[in-house]
C-alpha cells in the first residue's frame, strides 16, 4: 500500500519557490505536506497533494519537470516517541529509510510519517506484520 508523492527540482534562487506556491493556489492544489531539500544549485520539491495528477500537470505546463513517484504512509498516534516502533521495525529488518518527512493533524491526534525505502513492498509488509498502520491516499485529507 503506496501514496503518491509529487517531485520536481527547482533552481536553489530567490523567488523560486514563490512562483511554485502561486501556481498551485492558482490551480487549486490542495497540498497537505511538502518537503524541500536543497544543494547549491538546486532544490528537490516533494509534496503530498489531493490530487497528484492535476499537480504534476500544472507543473509541466509551466516547464517544470515533475514526476510521481510511491512512498509509504505511516499512521501514528501523535504523542512523544510514536514514531520509534515504525523505524524500529524498519531497522530490525535492514530497511534503510532513504528519506522522510511527517506532518501532524491535531485534530486527530495522529501523526503522518512519508518514508522513502527502496523496497515499497517488503517494507510494507514488516510494518504491517507489525500492526504499524499504513496510510492510504484518501486518508491524508
Amino acid at each position: 500500500m503506496t501514496i503518491e508523492q509529487v517531485y520536481f527540482y527547482l533552481d536553489n534562487t530567490p523567488g523560486e519557490l514563490v512562483e511554485v506556491l502561486r501556481l498551485f493556489a492558482r490551480e487549486g492544489i490542495d497540498m497537505r505536506a511538502y518537503s524541500v531539500a536543497e544543494n547549491n544549485d538546486y532544490g528537490v520539491f516533494r509534496m503530498i497533494v489531493r490530487d497528484p495528477g492535476a499537480a504534476v500537470a500544472a507543473l509541466r505546463r509551466e516547464g517544470v519537470d515533475a514526476a510521481v513517484n510511491h512512498v509509504l504512509g505511516v499512521i501514528v498516534p501523535d504523542e512523544t516517541g510514536s514514531t520509534v516502533e515504525a523505524f524500529q521495525v524498519l531497522a530490525d529488518a535492514g530497511i534503510n529509510v532513504r528519506y522522510s518527512y511527517a506532518f501532524a493533524m491535531a485534530q486527530l491526534k495522529k501523526a503522518f510519517i512519508v518514508l522513502r525505502v527502496n523496497d515499497n513492498e517488503r517494507a510494507a509488509q514488516v510494518l504491517s506484520d507489525a500492526g504499524v498502520r499504513l496510510a492510504e491516499q484518501g486518508e491524508l485529507f
